[in-house]
């Protein structure tokens, strides 16, 4: 419902959630940048920056939230409202863990491979519970490679590429996203046989159906949103 996030902030008593990133945000703005996450994450292709710190603060606003609705008298009209969107909110934060764990089960040597490679100082793309289910499920996976199959083959053929057995994450798939802020001399590479490139301007509330590859780093930034 339109009104959700509003109702969050009532139900919070108007306390903020605690500081995440250095940001004080309320519960309303929490819920919001929830909801971005989640349509970034269930649009794109591959796995985005874990957002293990909103999540958190996520679970907290919502025990914070039920607490109080305990206090709400039995019948009140507010009581039923605050259960919606108790439940909106925690339908939102199951869908966003699932499409996580989804393409970690999808492209699981390429996110570990992703998360091996990344910089000191970089921001990590699974969350420590993310990444030991990752090598769980490629040790499993290994595994079962190697009882059912692999043992069987002669002994030139017991190995196998993981990197090239499992698709890459389709980074040239179309995606639809809606500008937040303002972006100049985009590139773009148009599907022909010339290859010719060109740049675009995205207005500040424009959408757009582009090449996923060519924003990606506007998501990561936020400067874009999924749609």
């Amino acid at each position: 419902m339109a009104d959700g996030p509003s109702d969050a902030s009532d139900l919070s008593g108007g306390e903020e959630s605690r500081e995440s990133r250095e940001d004080v945000m309320t519960p309303a703005e929490l819920i919001a940048r929830l909801e971005e996450a989640w349509l970034n994450e269930k649009f794109s292709p591959e796995l985005l920056e874990n957002k293990s710190e909103l999540v958190e603060c996520v679970m907290e606003q919502l025990t914070h939230m039920e607490e109080n609705l305990q206090r709400v008298r039995k019948g009140d009209v507010k009581a039923s409202v605050h259960c919606m969107e108790i439940d909106r909110i925690r339908f939102v934060l199951s869908s966003y863990l699932r499409s996580r764990l989804q393409k970690i089960e999808r492209f699981f040597p390429h996110v570990l491979e992703k998360e091996k490679s990344r910089a000191d100082g970089d921001p990590s793309f699974l969350s420590p519970e993310e990444f030991a289910f990752a090598k769980e499920y490629l040790a499993n996976t290994e595994m079962y490679l190697r009882n059912v199959a692999l043992k069987h083959m002669p002994p030139n053929l017991q190995s196998i590429d993981m990197l090239k057995a499992v698709p890459e994450p389709g980074l040239d798939s179309f995606v639809f996203l809606r500008v937040k802020e303002r972006q100049e001399n985009i590139l773009v590479e148009p599907e022909t046989d010339e290859q010719r490139e060109y740049v675009v301007d995205l207005d500040e509330g424009s959408q757009h159906l582009m090449r996923y590859r060519t924003i990606a780093p506007l998501v990561a930034s936020g400067a874009v949103q999924l749609i």
